[in-house]
């Protein structure tokens, strides 16, 4: 299937590690230029770097989205770059897992607000363009309670409820909004390499609520999000589609 990504111009937040560098290198493969951001200028350089010897398009730039100014900032700063915004993928998390005061503003001001941000600013470039697509990354943890009372929960709640809206908002616009829902995914570094060495029945739990007896690797979660924001996708909005492997239990209508 040609996805129709060829010469379109992508902005992805969160995009050096994990699902969100998988997300970068595959539509860079599709013939995207990419925009990313992330807080770490190290793992941005390296991305950028590999994209490049690969033989795509990619810019790059240290941002720590919770900071609305430079988030913004950057947001314009990449259009002007790439000469325009046809895909914007807010994958940025605060991971907020803890208790406290301290957890919830992480979450709301990196998820959250660094979400509403990000797309208030391309905006004008989403819809200028005749592919404007929005996606968003949200987590089975809104859809299902386990791991205890968290901020991250309800957060990731939000931000399938926004994605939603946005969706009914930006429709006479012709831009799409879909939220991605990824069950636990298992990667170098990430959350879950750590609870394997750390917490290995919480490990275990969660591996084996998948149906399928694993977690997913990064590149399984970035290929439905391709998808959503691709050409190929163009009668998908208003979507929340949940790749888990089978994690959660619900009968969907």
């Amino acid at each position: 299937m040609d996805l129709g990504l060829e010469g379109l111009k992508a902005v992805v937040t969160g995009g050096s590690r994990g699902i969100g560098r998988a997300i970068v290198d595959g539509l860079a493969a599709e013939g995207c230029a990419v925009a990313l951001c992330a807080r770490g200028a190290e793992g941005v350089d390296a991305t950028v770097q590999a994209v490049r010897a690969g033989g795509g398009k990619a810019i790059g730039e240290a941002v720590d989205v919770s900071e609305g100014a430079a988030l913004q900032t950057w947001v314009a700063s990449a259009a002007e770059a790439l000469g325009g915004v046809d895909i914007l993928v807010c994958n940025a998390s605060a991971l907020a897992a803890k208790s406290g005061d301290a957890a919830w503003l992480a979450g709301f001001e990196t998820d959250i607000m660094g979400t509403v941000r990000a797309v208030d600013t391309a905006l004008p470039w989403l819809k200028s363009s005749p592919s404007g697509a929005i996606v968003i990354i949200a987590s089975t943890a809104a859809l299902e309670i386990y791991a205890g009372l968290r901020p991250y929960n309800s957060i990731k709640a939000a931000l399938v409820n926004y994605t939603a809206g946005l969706s009914v908002d930006l429709g006479g616009h012709g831009v799409r909004a879909n939220s991605v829902c990824p069950g636990a995914t298992y990667f170098d570094g990430g959350t879950w390499q750590r609870a394997e060495r750390d917490n290995p029945e919480m490990f275990a739990y969660m591996r084996d609520l998948s149906v399928l007896g694993r977690m997913a690797a990064p590149e399984e979660i970035a290929r439905a999000v391709i998808f959503l924001a691709s050409p190929a996708a163009s009668f998908m909005t208003g979507a929340n589609v949940v790749v888990d492997g089978g994690l959660t239990n619900r009968v969907q209508y």
